[in-house]
């Protein structure tokens, strides 16, 4: 592999990593309205 291409990989995995986090945070975010919704908190 090149080493072009080796540090596109690796930007690209750092950038998948981030924006997983960022899912996660939201999935989470929405699950804590839900049940705030509900009255639960």
């Amino acid at each position: 592999m090149k080493p072009e291409m080796a540090k596109q990989l690796k930007a690209l995995e750092r950038e998948n990593v981030r924006l997983k986090k960022m899912v996660a945070e939201q999935a989470l975010d929405r699950e804590i309205l839900k049940e705030a919704a509900k009255g639960n908190l």
